[in-house]
């Protein structure tokens, strides 16, 4: 048997302000307009028999005691409020919350308008050069195209679709619903024609009367240079194609960039590290580095510490807003301090002791013991 706590997902002794919450949220969740997944419809229709058994304290204190046959067995109605159908999601808010709930009056929108097509996302993962300099990448999507043979219709061979005789070309129905409020009689949408007022008897063999069919494209995506990990792109007019001659939607391309093992970005500035001796760091160097423009000479400092940098302008990552801009290489010095040195390095570390220390300790008493 269901357990109506776990579909609202809440406790067992919630109030019934948390039900009433937990009831919008998951009605937005899996209303069959907005949720076209398969079991959407019967999920719906589970969320209104918790919601309206959990709301009647009679019908509670009996569920909590014997359970949904319990109900049963006391002569309670189990089938729930939606049974028979169900309106749109406005419609539902209205006849349980009395309206208002995020629609800001509304009207209900006419089916057979034009309807702007879904937006679509695509996630796309790129290489850390990639985004610096740019590339041009092609992509495959899957998205909703108007049916070539119908031309969006979703009737064969041009046929018209014919009034609907369950509503009588109206799109809505009257129905009457037993709820936690009473019995009470609401203006539903047609369940048979959706509310369009028509149904197609004759449907498209090439798109099953839906007017639009899947179909698999590819695109080539020009990726700015400048772009970082999170970037989003926009692509007019190439998501789901819309309905009844609405425009399509956007495709949406969220960018993943891979990180590099060997730089690290801030903004439009990048970072590496060097490592030099103690000897260089004292006398100064000229260098060899790996640049995102190919390897370059890099100037060290005489005197220059652990830690501080040395700045290549220009040498960074371009702005994505003005590409002839670009950020820094900032090289971080690291002084390696040697673990193992030569007996020649041991004499002249020891010199250098003795000249920085003033101590004139003998070369041979100091390092007694480490020749054979």
């Amino acid at each position: 048997m269901s357990d109506y706590y776990e579909i609202l997902g809440v406790s067992k002794n919630a109030s019934k302000d948390e039900i009433k919450s937990a009831f919008r949220k998951m009605a937005r969740k899996w209303h069959p307009d907005i949720n076209k997944a398969p079991e959407a419809e019967a999920k719906f229709k589970e969320l209104g028999k918790a919601y309206e058994t959990l709301m009647d304290d009679e019908k509670r204190a009996t569920y909590d005691r014997f359970g949904e046959d319990g109900l049963k067995n006391a002569g309670f109605n189990t089938q729930g409020p939606f049974a028979g159908g169900f309106g749109d999601l406005e419609e539902v808010f209205n006849s349980f919350f009395g309206g208002g709930f995020g629609f800001g009056g509304s009207r209900r929108q006419d089916p057979n308008a034009p309807q702007r097509g879904d937006d679509l996302r695509l996630d796309l993962e790129i290489d850390f050069e990639e985004a610096v300099f740019g590339i041009t990448k092609e992509i495959k999507i899957d998205h909703l195209e108007t049916c070539p043979t119908c031309n969006g219709s979703g009737a064969k061979n041009g046929a018209k679709p014919e009034t609907c005789q369950n509503c009588g070309g109206s799109g809505r129905i009257q129905q009457t619903t037993r709820t936690v409020l009473g019995h009470f009689t609401q203006i539903v949408t047609c369940p048979i024609c959706h509310g369009k007022g028509s149904v197609i008897k004759d449907p498209c063999p090439d798109c099953k009367g839906h007017g639009r069919k899947d179909v698999e494209k590819k695109l080539e995506v020009k990726i700015p240079a400048g772009v970082d990990n999170g970037s989003k792109m926009r692509l007019s007019h190439e998501g789901d194609a819309g309905i009844n001659g609405g425009v399509a939607g956007d495709l949406y391309i969220v960018l993943h960039v891979r990180p590099s093992q060997y730089y690290q970005r801030d903004d439009i500035n990048v970072f590496t590290k060097l490592e030099i001796s103690p000897a260089q760091a004292a006398l100064g160097d000229t260098v060899t580095i790996k640049t995102l423009d190919g390897e370059r000479q890099v100037s060290i400092p005489a005197g220059i510490q652990h830690g501080e940098t040395v700045k290549i302008k220009g040498a960074g990552v371009p702005n994505i807003a003005k590409p002839s801009m670009r950020g820094d290489h900032v090289v971080v010095i690291s002084v390696r301090i040697p673990t193992r040195i030569s007996n020649e390095e041991k004499i002249l570390y020891q010199k250098l002791y003795e000249i920085q220390s003033g101590k004139r300790e003998s070369v041979k008493d100091r390092l007694k013991g480490v020749f054979k």
